[in-house]
């Protein structure tokens, strides 16, 4: 069931900072925050955008106000902030970040004592503190204590490496092309998987707030450099990250880039080898394969609305092992029910040293599904109404778990929905037929450009 939020989107509270998120706003929703978690201390974390550094000293101060002390990871991906908030016992955690967002956005994450991020109910819980006016205002002498927490990035590292077996990846010795995209994965990445006995090349290595070697979100629109490096330097394998550093997009030996759902499936079918009838959850965006790889190992699958979020807490509901985002999400339970790019390259690492096989040979042994993404720019107060007009001018079999997902055939459906994250109208379609989808993307791209250049006519 949907929750309706004013300020949480899809993966916490994002937008522009001067903009959208100014620092009198950012202030008295980080008092909420505190007044919402009641105790600390709180463990506040941040990526490598510009504005975070300053962000993360407005949040740490309106947490502080709510009379609770906070402990300062600094830079850290978001999946490092999250662990160490459990693993180290903190009542809760902030990670300032916009994710994949373009350089100019940054955003803010509630994260809960078990390092997942607060769910929808929760959020409405902070957003009525701070509609209501109702965060507490501690007194001078109980404002919170500020410190620095130095272990997070060791804690974080350990703890991804005690979940994969270092021996047999180090006796492979794969040769490994790293794209953190100028991202937070840059401080983390090269080192633990050096640790794991890969010989490890990097590209866009340092953090970059601008994004400047590709850009925060890897696609294989944005990483020809890495497939470009993987083939020059004949690497077994390259990862690339998302600006935070919870996603990782997989390119093979012979430099194609995987969607995050065709390797998420190979993980899939590698982990529940060991552990057959698991459930899986992901999410309506999803590719089949993922259905394909549950039933060849009796498991079963749920999906979900599109967001880490819903992921992880439908994973904590309903007990399951696994789950699996198509944008290189990648989430296991015995780590955390959370996405982690770090701990998806170890996991892919150990199959592949365990299989001993190239990874585009693995792949060619699962099904072949054509898939297609686009987005279309559309103001945020339109977005209801351009899905109502989608949805009434589309045929074929609809499911409405999160905007319209149309089932053309057994095999065919498009997906559309609204941007949780920025002004956008996203499209997914997958087939098994590459014309019949380029026709459906098509025939459905015009529509919502036309549906959206007439309601903004309207006014």
């Amino acid at each position: 069931m949907s929750v309706e939020r004013k300020f949480f989107g899809t993966n916490g509270i994002r937008g522009i900072p001067g903009k959208d998120l100014n620092l009198d706003f950012i202030l008295e929703m980080s008092q909420s925050i505190g007044t919402y978690f009641g105790q600390g201390p709180i463990l506040i974390g941040y990526d490598g955008r510009f504005s975070s550094p300053l962000l993360s000293k407005v949040v740490s101060a309106g947490i502080m106000a709510s009379g609770l002390d906070v402990m300062d990871a600094n830079l850290i991906p978001t999946p490092g902030l999250q662990y160490s908030v459990k693993k180290l016992g903190y009542k809760g955690g902030v990670m300032i970040t916009a994710s994949h967002n373009p350089p100019q956005y940054n955003g803010i994450k509630v994260v809960g004592c078990d390092g997942v991020e607060i769910s929808r109910e929760d959020e409405v819980k902070i957003e009525k503190i701070y509609f209501e006016k109702s965060y507490k205002r501690a007194d001078w002498k109980e404002i919170g204590n500020f410190s620095h927490e130095s272990s997070v990035i060791r804690t974080y590292i350990k703890g991804v490496l005690s979940k994969v077996d270092n021996d047999v990846i180090k006796k492979r010795a794969l040769k490994v092309v790293l794209d953190p995209g100028n991202g937070a994965a840059a401080i983390v990445a090269p080192y633990a998987l050096s640790s794991l006995g890969c010989k490890v090349l990097t590209i866009n290595g340092h953090v970059d707030g601008n994004f400047s070697g590709r850009g925060p979100e890897p696609t294989p629109a944005t990483l020809s450099g890495l497939s470009y490096a993987v083939k020059f330097s004949n690497a077994d394998i390259g990862i690339a990250y998302d600006g935070d550093g919870d996603r990782a997009i997989f390119c093979d030996e012979k430099g194609v880039i995987h969607w995050g759902d065709r390797t998420g499936a190979f993980l899939l079918d590698y982990l529940l080898m060991k552990n057959p009838g698991a459930l899986i959850v992901t999410t309506v965006s999803t590719s089949q394969i993922v259905d394909f790889v549950a039933e060849r190992n009796r498991s079963k699958v749920l999906r979900t609305r599109v967001g880490s979020v819903d992921v992880s807490r439908a994973m904590i509901d309903h007990n399951a092992l696994l789950g699996l985002e198509e944008n290189g999400g990648f989430f296991y339970a015995p780590h955390m029910q959370t996405r982690d790019g770090l701990m998806t390259s170890a996991l892919l690492l150990e199959a592949l040293s365990y299989i001993n096989k190239p990874l585009s040979e693995i792949l060619e042994t699962l099904p072949k599904f054509y898939q297609r993404k686009a987005k279309f720019d559309c103001p945020n107060e339109i977005k209801k109404r351009v899905m109502e007009e989608i949805e009434r001018k589309s045929f074929g079999e609809v499911e409405r778990i999160d905007g319209v997902k149309i089932w053309v055939d057994e095999n065919t459906w498009i997906l559309l929905r609204p941007s949780g994250t920025e002004p956008l109208i996203r499209v997914f379609g997958e087939s098994k037929n590459a014309d019949k989808l380029d026709e459906l993307i098509e025939r459905y791209s015009s529509m919502t450009k036309e549906i959206i250049e007439k309601i903004k006519m309207e006014g």
